[in-house]
């Protein structure tokens, strides 16, 4: 952040902003359970929420591998901040209804699809390589930090002052990034003006499928979400395991994030690691280990250790693979890959909720959570062996 002032600004403003989607988020939920009474109208709203998210994930990334990626981020937040205070004015209007509800959180994972590939392809230009993993691990505390203390500051402002003031809140916050992303200068892709037409995502499938180190990230990073993801498990576990209440099921869930975030504050050591493959293989194994040994514990705090340090190699692997996605990616590419990016974050962790609730009601919670864990490790050493180039990548000589 001392070398790139345009960095910096763009970290404390997207930082600032993430904070209020999360308030933002809560207070929505919220809101629909009062008008409603339903849990299932409230699990509605994450699927309103993911549905946009993963079908203009890669349409976001073909956009921002066309157009200037400041004005695209520029447009993409004022959309964002629009949507904000159209909940903050239906508040204070008195307008409370569901599917207007459910159509503001569409069209703002709309927004938030095409924002991120924009705002992610623009972190090479801004920082030379060598920076990268410092990079990743600020925006590993900034989605840690925020997705901590987004739902705790949205509960109790919405208990204070209401929804109205909440979603205002979250319409200021978005000033610094809009302020952030204005003040950057104009980030055309290499090649638009000569490819002189938009980006297709289907070229950047095809330029995915050439690169083996590339489609390594997202593998590891799919055995780890889908093999060996408890979320899921969670409520089950808190009583079956310790038995405790709600307040042990908002322990475990808060464990992994703990142990992400103290990772991402003492991450300086990353920036060190040259080996980049092998050190997400290793992280990724670490997932995997610590999952499976919290699924043979019985000791609450102990489970929460393991828990806490599962989070911790979760974000050492984030690090270094969006640090590989971005350096090893030609710059009119990165966009599409980060299109990717977002549908393999999105969709894995449902994927694994989903796997882990049934081979739960099939078997048992720990055989779920312990042979999921088991798994992610046979999984990523197997990837490993088959592409023993993954091991050798040289953050020096980035290859995809």
């Amino acid at each position: 952040m001392r070398i790139s002032p345009d960095y910096r600004r763009l970290w404390i403003g997207n930082t600032i902003s993430w904070t209020g989607q999360a308030m933002t988020a809560l207070a929505v939920s919220l809101q629909v359970y009062d008008i409603t009474g339903s849990s299932f109208s409230v699990g509605l709203v994450g699927l309103f929420s993911l549905v946009p998210l993963v079908v203009f994930g890669l349409y976001g990334g073909a956009v921002a591998d066309t157009v200037d990626r400041r004005k695209l981020g520029l447009y993409s937040a004022t959309g964002s901040c629009a949507l904000s205070v159209a909940l903050a004015v239906a508040a204070i209007a008195g307008f409370h209804h569901v599917p207007f509800l459910y159509g503001i959180v569409a069209l703002q994972a709309v927004c938030g699809a095409l924002n991120m590939p924009a705002r992610s392809s623009m972190i090479p230009r801004l920082l030379a390589p060598e920076h990268l993993p410092a990079a990743n691990a600020l925006s590993s505390i900034t989605t840690t930090s925020g997705a901590m203390v987004g739902p705790m500051l949205g509960g109790l402002v919405v208990g204070l002052w209401g929804y109205q003031v909440t979603y205002t809140i979250d319409a200021v916050a978005f000033t610094a990034a809009l302020y952030a992303m204005w003040r950057l200068p104009s980030m055309k892709p290499d090649g638009a003006a000569e490819r002189g037409k938009r980006a297709s995502v289907l070229d950047g499938l095809r330029f995915l499928a050439t690169r083996p180190n590339i489609r390594m990230t997202f593998f590891t990073d799919m055995c780890a979400m889908v093999l060996a993801h408890p979320r899921a498990l969670f409520p089950a576990v808190a009583v079956l395991w310790y038995g405790g209440d709600a307040k042990t099921t908002g322990l475990l869930v808060a464990a992994p994030a703990v142990g992400a975030l103290l990772g991402g504050v003492f991450s300086g050591w990353l920036g060190r690691i040259r080996r980049h493959g092998l050190a997400i293989l290793l992280a990724v194994a670490s997932w995997g280990a610590a999952v499976a040994v919290f699924g043979l514990t019985r000791n609450l705090w102990l489970g929460l250790l393991f828990l806490a340090l599962a989070g911790c190699a979760d974000t050492i692997s984030m690090v270094f693979r969006s640090t590989m996605l971005q350096a090893a990616t030609p710059d009119e590419m990165r966009g599409r890959l980060q299109g990717v990016f977002i549908v393999v974050v999105a969709g894995g962790p449902r994927l694994g909720d989903f796997l882990a609730g049934s081979v739960g009601d099939l078997a048992s919670p720990t055989v779920a959570v312990t042979g999921g864990g088991v798994a992610c490790v046979v999984a990523v050493a197997v990837l490993g062996l088959v592409w023993r180039r993954f091991a050798r990548y040289d953050a020096r000589r980035p290859e995809a």
